[in-house]
């Protein structure tokens, strides 16, 4: 493929604007950054809207743009689970996380390690918390680094190499730069304008393209039925109803649990804001639909077939599906602006990600097992050191290890993620749980639901459970977290005897 002058003009000069824009963030509602919560958390200030775009950016990413059309794409229906899912979360965001809010806020904490260590008094268990948002963080990193590559790509740019990731290392040297000075501030205000360019290309895509391929009805019509819905069960086996079920609420469980989505919420100013956005964030689940249909688009416009795109594909598999769409259906200018905004899409994520493992790093081991007594302007100025190492971890990540093991180490973070539920959840509306037991469910689901992944050789997160003759394909993730529930729950009696025997 040739370089699309036209377009990388316009995503160069859209990707320039929100760079200035990122460092322009620092003296946005100006305050000290050189105090954790002021640079991790955006000084707790964020109203309804800032919220809603923050949150948005941060949890509809780009590889969420790229990797769920391309998941529709290649195996159909299946990939729609992405939608129930976003719905479940509000319900749950609504219920709970304003009273995490009303804790964290009256305590003073940064982190969700910081909530447990105080509910429950147990360093390990906080420990525990911190290191699993860590290393479940870091491949989701590297995944936003896969849609910006995908689309430096789709502008012709050369693949591997130096100079084929020289955009790449760019781009993350910016991040890097605008999330050191101005903290949570910059993807704030970045998150505004990548929404609305998302929302900009994402209108135009499905009406524009429908009317190039004869409309809805012709699109799906030109897809596989096999691909229009989840085959029904045979035999013993749910089938894919369960895979599909167990997925959606699996996910909606463990998204708020990963550290960049707990930062958003601890950015909000109130309860309130956190309650309005759990309804006003449904428009998001809306697009991502949209955004879905992208991959039948891409089946009807028959773009693998395309000898345009055949090195895209060969290079990046389904993943490729949306950027050819794009190519195939607008003018160079319009593609610039869409490609801008999945790049940019990348950035605010990324960088929320980043300030979040720092926040964790530096409140959770560097403070409470290195230095406890520093000041709030050491624990700012490790937290910002820290942000960039995460960076400059997530592009050696990428550039060094096989996308495949970033996808599977994804895959992993998911099950693991949703191990901290039982004591922030429990925490939340109780004190009686047992911190030992806490920990023991911890690992016990960690390595069930590693197991379970292993066992499908970490290519997949569906294992087939087998219970009185019927199998239950299933999220690993919810099988193990139920397990962690149980122990969690069934030990606390145990433990609690044993100290109050201990303690006469």
């Amino acid at each position: 493929m040739s370089l699309d002058v036209t377009a990388t003009a316009v995503f160069v000069a859209l990707f320039l604007f929100v760079t200035w824009l990122g460092f322009v963030a620092a003296r946005w509602r100006k305050a000290d950054l050189n105090i954790l919560h002021e640079w991790g958390l955006g000084g707790r200030r964020f109203g309804t809207v800032v919220t809603w775009f923050l949150l948005g950016g941060d949890l509809y990413t780009a590889y969420t743009f790229i990797a769920v059309p391309a998941l529709v794409f290649g195996v159909g229906a299946m990939g729609f689970f992405a939608v129930p899912y976003t719905i479940l979360i509000y319900p749950i965001l609504y219920l709970v996380f304003p009273r995490l809010w009303a804790i964290a806020h009256a305590r003073g904490h940064v982190t969700a390690a910081d909530f447990v260590r105080d509910r429950f008094g147990n360093r390990l268990l906080a420990l525990a918390v911190a290191l699993t948002g860590i290393i479940a963080t870091m491949p989701y990193i590297a995944l936003q680094l896969v849609g910006m590559e995908v689309v430096i790509g789709a502008l012709g740019f050369p693949a591997g190499g130096i100079v084929g990731h020289l955009p790449l290392i760019i781009a993350f040297i910016v991040l890097a730069a605008f999330t050191y000075t101005s903290g949570l501030r910059a993807p704030a205000l970045i998150a505004v304008v990548k929404d609305l360019l998302i929302f900009a290309t994402i209108f135009a895509a499905v009406i524009v393209i429908p009317a190039k391929l004869g409309g809805y009805g012709a699109i799906f019509a030109s897809v596989p039925q096999e691909k229009l819905i989840l085959p029904s069960p045979t035999g013993d086996s749910l089938g894919l109803y369960s895979a599909y079920a167990t997925l959606a609420l699996g996910s909606a469980l463990a998204l708020f649990l990963y550290p960049h989505a707990m930062t958003g919420i601890l950015s909000a100013s109130s309860g309130d804001v956190i309650r309005r956005n759990a309804a006003l964030l449904a428009a998001y689940s809306f697009i991502l639909g949209l955004i879905a249909l992208l991959g039948y688009m891409a089946i009807a416009a028959g773009v693998r077939d395309n000898p345009l795109y055949e090195a895209g594909f060969a290079q990046y598999g389904p993943n490729f599906a949306v950027p050819a769409l794009f190519l195939a259906s607008f003018p160079s200018w319009f593609v610039g602006v869409a490609f801008a905004a999945i790049a940019i899409g990348a950035l605010v994520p990324a960088a929320i990600m980043s300030i979040a493992c720092a926040n964790l790093f530096t409140r959770n081991l560097y403070k409470e097992y290195w230095r406890p007594d520093c000041s709030e302007a050491d624990e700012a100025k490790m937290a910002k050191i820290v942000s960039l190492v995460v960076k400059i971890g997530a592009v050696v990540f990428i550039l060094a290890i096989p996308q495949a093991y970033a996808i599977q180490l994804q895959l992993l973070g998911g099950i693991w993620i949703i191990q901290l539920l039982p004591a922030i959840l429990l925490g939340l509306y109780t004190q009686s749980c047992n911190a030992k037991a806490l920990l023991i469910g911890w690992a016990a689901g960690l390595a069930i639901g590693t197991y379970m992944a292993a066992t499908q050789g970490f290519a997949s997160s569906v294992y087939p459970l087998s219970a009185f003759g019927l199998t239950i394909p299933g999220y690993a993730a919810l099988y193990s977290v139920v397990i962690n529930f149980a122990l969690s729950v069934g030990l606390t009696p145990l433990f609690n005897r044993r100290s109050q025997v201990a303690g006469q």
